[in-house]
């Protein structure tokens, strides 16, 4: 194996290069994995034009899957040419938060691509702890979603989506859609969903989403509450990270109902509340923003089991050395809905 390789380096934000850097050495407990396929996520723009706190130089890309090609000597169960991912989020495993099994509150954790070099690269390294072992019928494309659904799938544990609940989601990209598909697997019997670009309104309608809201023609306020009887939503999933959108989610849910705080607004983005309409709607408000432990488990067998189909969001491919075009697509274009990045022709 050679020694040079070549990997998305962010040097500062919005200057982001494909160049030759060396191939990570890895620890005793660690795992070298030769990427395959990673898919391009909302937060990797959002890091590129700087409006997401990292280090630079960076390596870009969490959501990753390839195959093992090196194990440190105290690494078990994982052996060279597995087929395998890696949970992104890297904690001490020995404070208060590790040990009650909440490990993203860590104040030491590092995620790959975010904090510490990630896998837009053709190669990345993982402790094996945080690897996962994947069967061999499951596709490139299929596991470098893994990462994803293991977020929204925490969302969904976190809202405890119930059967026969109404559920609105605003936005219809890749989380969204995402969240759409799980909430019907969780037995919700009525769902919408609101967007205002075209090309992903006629992706939600493809997917069979009960309601599909074109919020450049009509209010998505309104439409839910006529269609909940005035009630509003039992449960509403902010998936696109605005302030007006999260004003919206506010107006949609119903008295006695729950608000997943999903989309990722910047970092110092404020907006008023009543504090008297979340104590006397009993509104329960959750957040959630990264997959962990069993999530992954989850999304793995989700996937596994043909039940969550990957493919059905992810709209093109791209080679390593147009990644930089890819992330730019990512931000202007939002016909494109999901792209993913191949290291392999």
């Amino acid at each position: 194996m050679t020694n040079i390789m070549k990997a998305a380096v962010l040097h500062e934000p919005k200057d982001l290069r494909v160049d030759n850097v060396p191939v990570p050495e890895i620890k005793e407990d660690e795992v070298l994995i030769q990427v395959k396929a990673c898919g391009i996520c909302g937060t990797d723009p959002h890091i590129f034009n700087g409006h997401f706190p990292a280090p630079t130089p960076l390596i870009l890309g969490h959501e990753f899957v390839g195959v093992v090609a090196e194990v440190g000597k105290d690494v078990q169960n994982i052996k060279v040419g597995d087929r395998a991912t890696a949970d992104i989020n890297i904690s001490c495993g020995t404070c208060y938060f590790c040990r009650m099994g909440q490990k993203l509150f860590c104040k030491d954790i590092v995620q790959l691509g975010v904090h510490v070099n990630g896998a837009f690269a053709e190669y990345i390294k993982a402790p094996g702890a945080n690897v996962y072992v994947l069967p061999e019928e499951m596709t490139w494309e299929e596991g470098a979603y893994i990462e994803p659904l293991a977020c929204a799938i925490r969302g969904q544990d976190r809202a405890n989506i119930t059967m026969g609940s109404t559920v609105a989601i605003i936005g219809a990209g890749p989380m969204g859609l995402v969240h759409a598909l799980l909430s019907k697997l969780n037995g919700a019997s009525n769902i919408i969903i609101s967007e205002l670009n075209q090309s992903r309104i006629k992706k939600a309608r493809e997917l069979g989403i009960d309601h599909v809201i074109d919020a450049s023609e009509q209010d998505p306020i309104h439409v839910v509450k006529q269609l909940t009887d005035g009630r509003g939503a039992d449960f509403v999933i902010e998936a696109v990270g605005s302030i007006p959108t999260y004003k919206q989610a506010f107006e949609m849910v119903r008295r006695g109902g729950t608000l997943v705080t999903y989309g990722a607004a910047p970092a110092n983005a404020t907006m008023e509340l009543k504090p008297f309409d979340i104590y006397s709607k009993e509104l329960t408000i959750v957040g959630s923003y990264a997959g962990t432990y069993d999530t992954w488990v989850k999304a793995i067998q989700l996937i596994s089991s043909k039940r969550f189909k990957p493919m059905d969001i992810i709209t093109k491919s791209i080679p390593l050395d147009q990644v930089v075009e890819g992330i730019q697509e990512a931000i202007h274009n939002k016909d494109t809905i999901k792209i993913v990045v191949k290291t392999e022709n």
